[in-house]
């Protein structure tokens, strides 16, 4: 099982409106990375050519997700965080043991989102409560071994 480091990574430049007024806005992106160097380095290499003019990394935190469930389809433009309690019975005392993590689901709305992560425990052996599931703004998120890792070593 590989690890992930995930760094939420902000990016602050002007957009220009529907109106063509340029306005300033700062848009989250989450980053797998090694290291906060590794994360900025990665986010200015995909992000650059994408927008003109000038922009900054304004903020990179780390960021827990013990799961992240990427969907296929065009609609699922949307990044949900869900809370997810696992129950486990403890065998010597027979008490129930809670303990939460964080997941991330690619999804069109909230019903969606809840309806994916489902699919993704499926076959899982623990029982578990989704406790919570709130929209994220997050623009897009960039695991390893997608985008730039895939162009070849010159």
């Amino acid at each position: 099982m590989m690890m992930h480091n995930w760094f939420e990574c902000k990016v602050r430049y002007e957009k220009m409106a529907e109106n063509g007024i340029a306005k300033k806005v700062t848009e989250p992106y989450l980053f797998d990375a090694l290291s906060f160097t590794e994360a900025e380095a990665r986010i200015i290499e995909e992000i650059s050519p994408y927008i003109t003019g000038e922009f900054t990394v304004s903020d990179i935190k780390r960021a827990k997700y013990s799961e992240i469930f990427f969907a296929e389809e065009e609609s699922a433009d949307r990044w949900f965080k869900c809370k997810v309690t696992f129950i486990t019975l403890d065998e010597k005392s027979g008490a129930e043991k809670k303990s939460s993590t964080n997941m991330l689901v690619q999804a069109s709305d909230l019903r969606d989102a809840v309806k994916k992560l489902d699919k993704g425990m499926e076959g899982g052996m623990a029982d578990y409560q989704i406790s919570s599931v709130a929209e994220t703004p997050l623009m897009d998120v960039y695991p390893y071994g997608s985008e730039a890792n895939d162009k070849p070593e010159v």
